[in-house]
């Protein structure tokens, strides 16, 4: 259930501070226009026009002038820290007339292809029309012969009025904006979801009636944020400001550190789009500090870790040490060993045998004995575990803290060892990141063989959950293996740059303890599951895989009952112990709005080793992925 994998390094992901740029219809001298944007106006970098505004080309008709000008203006690391390239308005690539269209193919390739020799880090690319096939088709040319260019395809969020965006004065390439997202994941479709094209999104006067709808392009690979100098109000001092939606609006995009953008012509306000520069900046300033969750967790964001092989890995010391600083994890499990020992001993009684299966380094067997002193129950405690190097830590600490004298340290398998006593109480934190995917049901089962009749275990059951989930990010990170077993993978990850499509349900269920004993009722326990799930999508997006969390019940009295989850409607806040985890699909599937999303998910276990299967029957099937755990399986 580890955030950090054994052996792997945390990500470097430094936090990086939100980027500011401007676009203004043209620019008549660039190397006085960046000096205006970035000295004056406080920009840290400009969006330019690639070819001169007034220069068609016409492919039949060479002229003998150049179409832009010199990459000699500026220096090499001006064009690459300072400028974003903005193709010709003119280009209709999408053109009915042929003569049109060729025009504006050669002029986009040209334009490209400068982009490229200028090194520009990014290319603003036009709203797509209704028709954009030959769009895409030129599009992926660029993508393919261009890796290291971003592609950033202007989106207007709502359809703005003809009228207004002529009165702007803004860029002269405006899009009606109806079915923004639709022609966008076309696009995206048909260019086998390049890494290199993302959205910049435009939040023009005007937002979607329907919250969800901004929440869907939180899954989507937003590259910047584009705000109209039309779409500002005027507050009493005569600067301009945002109205509350679109503060709110954009305070919950930059959550993903999207690039902003102002645009607009250079005097919509005496101050020119600095004021709306000054404006944004403290929008960002006014944004609450990160909590010390969110520090911890934002090196992991869609950072994909495979799930732990827990009888095969064992765990390091820093990893330990990250799960122990848990601040709500081992307060639930003192709180319902506590309960446990109130309701089923009395104080001055026989001591409780309690066996921690599983210890680590002992931070269970610490909640143990803090709940026994709470409770004035006494217990007889043993700490078993398989790892040598974190039982000399377990020995440490018997021989140097404080009731520590009433522990037993085993080292070895829980599944094999012959305990010298029945235990009242199984105490144990085995659970992954779905719950029963780090082998809790079989482990758990192998150790019921020293339980008491009527004995009890903490976790008493957990459940799994799943959702269907909209993640070009995740998706990508995946494709980017280049093959099957990847897809049929399933990874721990905190999720961030997604957008989960309608509310999770559950899937498998397990429960502890069972009435098995003997070794050969232990050995016909069926721990295989299957679960048909469906769903309804209101808003509908594309279907990148399945989102994974579960519930735990650690114990329920009957007047109290104790919880850990990751689930989000029912989330123990704070805790970090598990990220949720990512199951992919091997081909993105578009679920229309109103649709319903239908899969099978299967939980196969045999003598020696567990592996999940899964598959999409609705809107369309899928593959099963994972058959016979071809790629991927948990050993026993």
């Amino acid at each position: 259930h580890a955030p950090l994998a054994p052996g792997t390094a945390a990500p470097n992901m430094p936090s990086r501070n939100i980027e500011i740029g401007v676009s203004t219809p043209t620019v008549a001298d660039l190397k006085k226009h960046l000096a205006l944007a970035t000295d004056q106006w406080q920009a840290n970098f400009c969006v330019v026009p690639l070819a001169h505004p007034r220069y068609w080309r016409d492919h039949r008709r060479p002229r003998a002038e150049q179409f832009t000008r010199s990459d000699l203006v500026l220096d090499s690391n001006a064009w690459c820290r300072l400028v974003v390239g903005k193709l010709s308005p003119w280009i209709r690539l999408d053109s009915a007339d042929e003569a049109l269209r060729k025009q504006s193919e050669a002029a986009f390739k040209q334009e490209v292809a400068w982009a490229a020799h200028l090194n520009v880090p990014a290319v603003m690319l036009p709203p797509v029309g209704s028709d954009e096939v030959n769009y895409a088709h030129c599009v992926n040319q660029a993508l393919l012969s261009a890796p290291h260019i971003q592609f950033w395809v202007r989106v207007p969020i709502t359809p703005p009025p003809q009228s207004t965006a002529e009165a702007a004065g803004g860029d002269e390439d405006g899009s009606s904006g109806t079915g923004a997202w639709a022609s966008w994941n076309r696009l995206r479709c048909l260019c086998e979801h390049a890494p290199n094209l993302g959205v910049s999104l435009e939040l023009g006067a005007d937002l979607p009636d329907d919250e969800a709808e901004l929440e869907r392009w939180l899954g989507e690979p937003l590259r910047a944020v584009v705000t109209p100098a039309v779409a500002y109000l005027t507050n009493k001092r005569g600067y301009p400001t945002l109205s509350r939606r679109h503060q709110a609006a954009l305070a919950r995009l930059l959550q993903h550190k999207p690039r902003l953008l102002v645009s607009g012509r250079a005097d919509a306000h005496s101050e020119g789009l600095g004021a709306h520069v000054q404006y944004l900046r403290y929008l960002v300033s006014q944004r609450l500090a990160p909590s010390q969750q969110e520090r911890y967790e934002a090196p992991y964001y869609d950072f994909l870790q495979a799930p732990l092989q827990p009888l095969q890995d064992n765990l390091e010391s820093q990893t330990y040490e990250t799960f122990e600083k848990d601040p709500v994890k081992y307060e639930r499990y003192e709180r319902a060993v506590y309960l446990y020992l109130c309701q089923r001993h009395q104080p001055g009684g026989e001591p409780a045998v309690v066996m921690v299966v599983g210890a680590g380094r002992g931070p269970l067997v610490a909640a143990t004995l803090r709940a026994s002193a709470a409770s004035g129950r006494r217990v007889r405690a043993f700490a078993v575990e398989k790892n040598p190097n974190a039982v000399v830590t377990l020995r440490g600490r018997c021989a140097t803290e404080a009731g520590w004298d009433a522990v037993t340290v085993v080292p070895g398998d829980m599944r094999e060892w012959e305990a010298p006593v029945l235990a009242d109480l199984l105490v144990s934190e085995l659970l992954g990141s779905w719950g029963d995917n780090e082998l809790s049901p079989e482990c758990l089962d192998g150790a019921q063989r020293y339980l008491k009749p009527g004995g009890a275990s903490i976790p008493t059951d957990y459940t799994s959950y799943v959702a269907p989930l909209s993640s070009s990010r995740l998706w990508n990170e995946v494709k980017h293996f280049k093959d099957l077993a990847h897809f049929e993978t399933q990874y721990v990850v905190k999720v961030h740059n997604a957008y989960p499509m309608c509310a999770p349900q559950p899937c498998f269920v397990f429960t502890h303890p069972s009435d098995a004993r003997t070794v050969a009722e232990i050995g016909a326990i069926d721990n295989s599951r299957v679960a048909q799930l469906s769903f309804d999508v209101p808003l509908g997006g594309e279907l990148h895989g399945f989102i994974g969390y579960f519930h735990s019940t650690l114990w329920d009295d009957g007047s109290e009952a104790v919880h850990i989850s990751t689930e989000p409607s029912t989330e123990s806040v704070g805790m970090f112990s598990w990220f949720p985890l990512f199951i992919p699909l091997r081909t993105p599937v578009l679920v229309p709005e109103g649709g319903r999303v239908e899969a099978a998910f299967w939980r196969n276990a045999s003598r020696h080793r567990v592996w999940y299967e899964w598959a999409l029957t609705e809107p369309q099937p899928s593959p099963i992925h994972n058959p016979n755990g071809r790629s991927y399986h948990i050993g026993l």
